[in-house]
């Protein structure tokens, strides 16, 4: 039996209007689909994955490339030329701008076939409690020119993107050998300004140390996108992954999703280092004393498992006397984070303004003197 095509997912996330027929779109605020062009709105209810456990995957499975043909799909997206971005797009699309960076890019019928997102954690904010946070943000920026705040404030709609994350879990048990080292004090004797002085001076004993630790990771979060810095999305956290829904393309409605292009095992070698780090850490507590050293350190995993989850970030990019600029709020929480831009003239301004300050305090100070 043939089997049919699978839909782009950018259809999936079309839904019609029971009352007019007109596009429903997720309403952060409501928490369901709402009609902008008749106000009816519709709980997000049971979609195709409706009423399924927001479970974890084998990562070995996925890696030997033998996950089952449900965890998988296909999306039409294009690949922005400029910063790499890769774009899901509704089939009737052609033309359009990247969300992430401003340049012009050209859709194309290619699809893109990988693992479906098994979470996803629902827009908490609208675009117009974005576009406050990002206004309230560059208005803390003193430097930024003045231009660029009005036009930032006063611009087009923000976009916004479902960005892909990979989670991972995983059961570590360690090895390690290394020295504690314990401070102790002796007394010396010194001449300080033509005068026999003692002073006490520290030392460190150390003492071989081996032993074995152990730690389960829970969803260690791995940005799966190259369309933003990764410096940004590191300063939108935290996010509350304990709010996370199970999949339903019902709150991709009137969103954008980046598709991952960062693909699984490039996210776990990111992911292994930041476990590495930890296991580190938990070593040298368990070593203990004043100061470690740590010679080796074997570690054993089990139990390696990992979602695709989307998280929702507000996204501006703002082209302003030939440059970008790039500003992203967390749609959960409305944090902020984007490019810095300086005004040379308020820089200049400030610098002549300190300049007369110090000639002031000088004057005063000769004066006095």
């Amino acid at each position: 039996m043939t089997q049919a095509p699978a839909p782009a997912a950018s259809a999936e996330h079309r839904f019609p209007c029971d009352q007019c027929g007109a596009d429903l779109r997720f309403d952060p605020a409501a928490n369901a689909l709402v009609c902008a062009h008749c106000g009816h709105s519709q709980d997000i209810g049971a979609g195709p994955w409706g009423g399924t456990a927001l479970k974890e995957l084998d990562f070995r499975t996925a890696i030997a490339k033998q996950l089952p043909q449900a965890e998988m799909e296909e999306t039409r997206t294009v690949s922005c030329t400029n910063c790499g971005a890769t774009i899901e797009f509704d089939p009737d699309t052609h033309a359009t701008e990247c969300p992430f960076c401003a340049s012009p890019v050209v859709t194309d019928t290619g699809t893109n076939r990988h693992i479906k997102p098994r979470g996803v954690l629902p827009f908490a904010y609208d675009e117009k409690s974005a576009h406050d946070a990002m206004g309230n943000w560059l208005g803390r920026l003193w430097f930024a020119p003045n231009g660029l705040k009005q036009y930032a404030r006063k611009g087009r709609r923000m976009e916004g993107i479902y960005v892909p994350y990979w989670t991972f879990d995983a059961h570590t048990a360690s090895s390690y050998t290394g020295e504690r080292g314990t401070v102790y004090y002796v007394t010396q004797t010194v001449v300080q300004n033509g005068k026999r002085v003692q002073r006490q001076v520290p030392k460190v004993r150390w003492n071989p140390a081996r032993g074995q630790v152990a730690r389960f990771f829970d969803d260690v979060l791995v940005l799966a996108s190259t369309g933003l810095p990764k410096s940004y999305t590191d300063a939108l956290q935290p996010w509350d992954l304990s709010r996370l829904e199970t999949y339903q393309p019902q709150y991709l409605a009137g969103f954008r999703a980046e598709a991952y292009s960062v693909e699984l095992e490039s996210g776990f070698t990111e992911a292994r280092q930041y476990m590495d780090r930890v296991i580190e850490r938990d070593v040298r507590f368990d070593i203990g004393g004043d100061q470690q050293r740590v010679h080796s350190i074997d570690t054993s995993l089990s139990d390696v498992t990992f979602k695709h989850i989307l998280l929702p970030v507000w996204l501006a990019a703002y082209k302003y006397r030939g440059e970008t600029y790039r500003f992203v709020v967390n749609g959960q929480t409305g944090r902020v984070q984007g490019e810095r831009p300086y005004s040379a003239v308020k820089i200049a301004i400030a610098v002549i303004f300190g300049l007369i300050l110090a000639a002031a305090f000088g004057y005063i100070a000769n004066q006095s003197g």
